[in-house]
């Protein structure tokens, strides 16, 4: 089946090739992505749709001295496949095997560690500045989709590296935008003729001729540029880029090899900072992805002849949960609206958006801008939710610390994939949030136990006129049964789950479950447990907590949070600030590193964060 992809072990094999052989290879590798990509899960519409490209680039640019960033990075498996991963593709997002990202210790053309978007041009301008401080002579190329290019980063580089006029390539992936054939013909007429060195010769030899010529060589030269800045604005496309300076060139079928080496060729033979702008397809070459991009753009293990998922689930997931139950409370209150960065799907909202489109507002890729304009609405009256991936809330921290925090406004930030996030690893694990949320004034911290709890603080952080951020993890809810359990919270008490003479496990989120099982283990070994769910992080319930360890002298701590600055930390504080010092406390969480991809339970199990792991430390530190 595979004639030509196992020739295929790096980029110089391509230039070895037809273009008939690259059309096939084209084929082969979609295959092998569907092939692959079925049985691992992963990002499979946005590489689907830019095999073409990545092939041309790779047949043009001279990798890894050519200097090629892949923006987010959920593209770059094409990538992958030709720089001498293919063999280990099988191991993709797997713990210990290949990334779903780019990573610089897989390969040498992983120039640039990516997993958020809209980074890539102030990657690539900071390398082409430095190349050109060292004298030193290579392209750079950052590749960038239309989605990211919404992020605010992209467009304070892109009116920096205009304004630095360094040779520098940006490549607009644009796999939405269609092109009609009137104007996709003018464009390349326009194209062929600007990127033609000798229409720049002729342009500049023009220019010296005129300006010669005695008393109006220069108003003549003014003039002749003003007509032609007029006439641009009619015909030439891509004019924003322009104007910040950079050589527009397309739009470009991001599906024609020979048409992309063409254009690949000549943009790199030209001076300054150049925009390519290609027009692919998601999911090209898959019936469902192409019909479903959405679906398809991070997918688990799937059957290739129905595009199902294989992997079965019952019950809601705590992102179901949140959108049902801010649909419910937003039927009570007309003044509830909802906001998400470029996630309504991901994040549960997609119900909200259909029922009450007037309230719902899709920031693109802008958390920075999502959370400042949730300020905005909250200083108006209204009661703004934002909902957001805790690895995302990371980029909007100054304004959650500034515009939110500072002015205590009544914004809910509804923290969805909090903890480890599994096969997306380093780049998109939520283990940060409590750490950077619990020094910020103001700001309360709600960790629901289960999907039954979420609903509660829900309800609660409506009842409150100050910010407060709700934090849940990815996957299915399984409510947890227990005495002391209550529908409803009015206030911000911990539950005491159980009460034990010998020690006393303090846990938040998805950890009390586990706390509950390491209970019943250290049960049988004589040792009985109180098991605190703290609920709030911040404030924590003092009055139950220091009631519930008075005669306690061993005290752990459950969290899905680095160690630093986590909820064992704040535990730490209040005993300190309390002056009780007498206590051993035991922390358990995620050590002060970036944690790898793999399966959830399989990275707990390796930093013993999981029920057997934390039952023998337990016992043996007890010893």
């Amino acid at each position: 089946m595979y004639r030509i992809i196992t020739k295929v072990n790096s980029p110089e094999d391509l230039r070895e090739l037809s273009y008939e052989d690259l059309r096939r290879l084209s084929k082969e590798i979609r295959n092998f992505l569907l092939e692959s990509v079925s049985k691992t899960g992963g990002h499979l519409a946005s590489n689907l749709g830019i095999v073409e490209l990545t092939l041309a680039l790779h047949r043009v640019f001279n990798s890894p001295n050519d200097k090629i960033i892949w923006d987010v990075g959920h593209q770059a498996y094409v990538h992958k496949i030709i720089t001498g991963r293919k063999d280990k593709f099988h191991t993709l997002r797997q713990f210990k095997g290949l990334s779903g990202f780019p990573k610089c210790k897989e390969s040498v053309h992983d120039c640039f560690e990516t997993g958020h978007s809209s980074t890539s041009i102030s990657a690539g301008l900071g390398m082409a500045l430095a190349r050109d401080l060292k004298g030193e002579k290579y392209s750079v190329l950052s590749i960038i989709g239309d989605g990211a290019l919404t992020g605010g980063m992209a467009f304070e580089a892109l009116n920096h590296a205009g304004h630095s006029e360094t040779d520098f390539i940006v490549i607009l992936n644009d796999n939405e935008m269609s092109i009609s054939e009137n104007v996709g013909g003018l464009s390349k007429y326009l194209n062929r003729l600007r990127t033609d060195p000798t229409y720049f010769k002729m342009k500049d030899d023009v220019e010296q001729i005129l300006s010669k010529i005695p008393a109006i060589g220069k108003s003549v030269v003014k003039t002749a540029q003003k007509a032609k800045e007029t006439i641009k604005y009619f015909f030439v496309p891509g004019v924003l880029f322009e104007e910040l300076g950079f050589t527009y060139i397309g739009p470009v079928n991001g599906h024609d090899i020979k048409e992309l080496t063409d254009v690949f060729k000549r943009a790199k033979k030209m001076k300054g900072p150049i925009l390519i702008h290609t027009i692919t397809k998601k999911g090209k070459g898959y019936r469902f992805a192409e019909r479903y991009p959405d679906k398809f753009h991070g997918i688990g293990p799937f059957a290739l002849e129905t595009g199902k998922k294989i992997e079965k689930t019952e019950g809601q997931t705590y992102s179901n949960i949140f959108g049902d139950t801010l649909l419910e409370l937003a039927e009570e209150n007309s003044d509830i609206v909802a906001i998400t960065a470029a996630m309504p799907s991901g994040t549960g909202l997609s119900k909200f958006a259909e029922k009450y489109p007037e309230r719902f507002f899709d920031v693109g890729i802008a958390e920075q801008h999502g959370v400042t304009f949730a300020a905005g609405l909250a200083s108006n009256g209204l009661r703004p939710v934002f909902a957001v991936y805790s690895t995302f809330l990371q980029r909007g921290y100054d304004q959650v610390l500034h515009d939110v925090c500072l002015q205590n406004l009544p914004v809910v930030l509804c923290i969805d994939r909090a903890g480890i996030v599994g096969h997306d690893g380093e780049t998109h694990h939520g283990v940060f949030d409590l750490s950077f949320l619990s020094n910020i004034p103001n700001i309360k911290i709600a960790v629901p136990k289960d999907g039954k709890e979420l609903r509660s603080m829900m309800k609660y952080a409506f009842s409150q006129k100050s910010p407060i951020a709700i934090r849940y993890p990815r996957g299915i809810s399984k409510d947890l049964t227990t005495e002391n359990n209550i529908d409803d919270i009015y206030d911000e008490r911990a539950e005491v789950i159980s009460i034990g003479k010998d020690a006393c496990i303090i846990a938040v989120g998805k950890m009390v479950a586990r706390a509950i099982e390491v209970s019943k283990l250290l049960k049988k070994d004589g040792i009985e447990t109180t098991v605190i769910n703290a609920r709030f992080v911040k404030p924590l319930d003092k009055d139950t907590i220091l009631s519930s360890i008075k005669d306690i002298n061993n005290i752990f701590t459950m969290e899905d949070n680095v160690k630093i600055g986590g909820f064992g930390s704040q535990i730490l504080n209040m005993l300190s600030s309390n002056e009780i010092g007498s206590k051993n406390v035991k922390v358990f969480a995620f050590p002060d590193k970036f944690i790898e991809h793999g399966e959830t339970e399989t990275l707990f199990k390796n930093y013993n964060l999981d029920t057997e792991g934390i039952y023998k430390q337990i016992i043996s530190y007890l010893k």
